[in-house]
């Protein structure tokens, strides 16, 4: 999949490094580090109080509350008190209601992708309409299913660089271990996958049509060891597959898998998020869908009646015991 935009991933000026404008970056800065997308998962099932996150994580209380400060600072949480019952609780803001969407396209590659002989964790119920489904990421203006090869982007309004955000070079942030702490979970298999904040910016740029490694290298500034590392993982994962190419077969590039191009979906509708809390009116991207012709953004909506899929017009039944700590 390429765009019209040409963008390099990132460049040096004499302020600094200067890295892509990406939503998506956004919304994983949030959602990407462990404790705190296990906080978020435990409040899409109905925790609200501190007492309770600690109990059914087994989360370290310093920790706890350093990463619900951080949830409260970046707008996903509101800490209030709910009439007729005692001591304040965690509630989602607007914001926070609204990373749903990307929760459930984390799920629908999960479950597809990552379940093994196993059914879905999860069987889900949409109660508008009363039906069981399965999430589905759309066109926004068809309700159509996207793909990579059914979607051209172009430059939007937010296009452009600004200062590199500073990263890690070696720790990876999502532990696959603790982020299925309590219960299995299809997001966080997802979340395992693209890693950590390194394995994420090499997709993206793989999503640009960059497949080798000096041109990685080269767009991102990482450092040698660690690509090597994410691009190991990544192929070992089934997303990419490491193809020879050029006189002699000495060196190799790194091609989508089928599974790879399906990681496609969940980072456009994180990408969505970024763009409607972290970027209004200013979106680094414009989506088009070739099959309907029409700009879009997308949208994760029931499999039976396509509309679009809320936290409380769900409901669900666990295929598992809960794993209390």
């Amino acid at each position: 999949m390429r765009g019209d935009g040409g963008m390099d991933g990132e460049v040096q000026t004499k302020q600094g490094p200067m890295e892509r404008n990406c939503s998506v970056r956004g919304t994983v800065e949030i959602v990407l580090d462990s404790w705190s997308f296990l906080i978020i998962r435990e409040a899409f099932f109905g925790i609200r109080k501190f007492d309770r996150f600690q109990e059914r994580l087994g989360i370290p209380r310093q920790t706890l509350a350093a990463r619900l400060s951080a949830l409260i600072e970046n707008g996903i949480f509101v800490l209030s008190r709910k009439e007729g019952e005692p001591g304040r609780q965690y509630f989602f803001t607007e914001r926070g209601k609204d990373l749903f969407q990307t929760m459930l396209a984390l799920m629908e590659f999960g479950d597809i992708w990552l379940r093994g002989e196993d059914e879905p964790p999860l069987q889900m119920r949409h109660l508008s309409c009363g039906h069981e489904m399965h999430p589905v990421t759309v066109c926004s203006e068809c309700l159509q299913p996207v793909s990579t090869g059914t979607v051209h982007f172009r430059d939007g309004p937010g296009a452009g660089f600004g200062p590199a955000s500073v990263r890690p070079r070696t720790r990876r942030s999502s532990d696959p271990k603790v982020l299925q702490r309590v219960r299995p979970c299809s997001v966080a298999r997802s979340l395992a996958i693209i890693g950590d904040k390194w394995s994420f910016l090499v997709l993206r740029e793989a999503y640009f049509g960059v497949r080798r490694y000096d041109e990685m290298r080269e767009k991102l500034g990482i450092a040698s060891n660690v690509l090597a590392d994410r691009l190991a993982r990544l192929v070992e994962a089934g997303i990419f597959d490491k193809v020879p190419y050029g006189p002699g077969a000495g060196r190799s590039e790194y091609r989508f898998t089928e599974m790879g191009r399906a990681l496609y979906k969940p980072m456009i509708v994180m990408m969505a998020w970024g763009d409607r809390w972290l970027n209004p009116g200013a979106a680094p991207l414009r989506l088009r869908h070739r099959d309907c012709g029409q700009d879009f953004v997308p949208l994760v909506v029931c499999s039976d009646c396509r509309v679009p899929l809320m936290a409380n017009e769900t409901d669900y039944s666990p295929r598992y015991v809960l794993a209390v700590p």
